[in-house]
């Protein structure tokens, strides 16, 4: 019964540490996320801030291996109140995206910049960019693809 007990306990104790945001990584302190995160909830659905993309997908063509590049992910807030991006993360380390952090009013424009480095990549790529934002829902995904081809020797 103590061993079931104390199963129990240590369960919720992981999960409640589970869902409290950290904030680490975005320069953000977890009362800042947590305050940004709970500003969407005050928010209805139909005048929630909305990203619209001019882009979702940006094929940098063949590229050499080594070689790094850049691209803006251009994005309107078409949504009725102002737009909180908390996060963007990429599924790759070789991959870095960076993020406005002022709110972003309706009507306005953002850039999600985004390096991708190809070092030791081969073949192939499509990297996921998540942003993470007040929106519903709130992870937003473009994606940059290409190829990386080794040097020519």
């Amino acid at each position: 019964m103590m061993k079931k007990l104390f199963l129990c306990v240590l369960a919720a104790t992981t999960l409640a540490a589970c869902s409290q945001g950290t904030g680490q990584g975005n320069g953000q302190s977890g009362t800042a996320k947590t305050t940004a995160n709970n500003s969407s909830a005050a928010v209805s659905p139909a005048s929630a801030p909305k990203m619209k993309f001019e882009n979702e997908s940006h094929d940098f063509g063949k590229i050499t291996q080594g070689d790094v590049v850049h691209y803006d992910f251009k994005f309107t807030n078409t949504g009725k109140s102002p737009l909180i991006i908390t996060n963007a993360t990429a599924t790759c380390g070789c991959t870095t995206p960076e993020y406005p952090r002022d709110p972003i009013k309706p009507g306005s424009t953002g850039v999600i910049k985004v390096t991708f480095n190809s070092a030791g990549k081969k073949g192939l790529q499509d990297k996921q960019i998540t942003v993470t934002a007040n929106t519903s829902p709130a992870d937003n995904m473009v994606h940059l693809i290409g190829e990386v081809t080794l040097p020519k020797q």
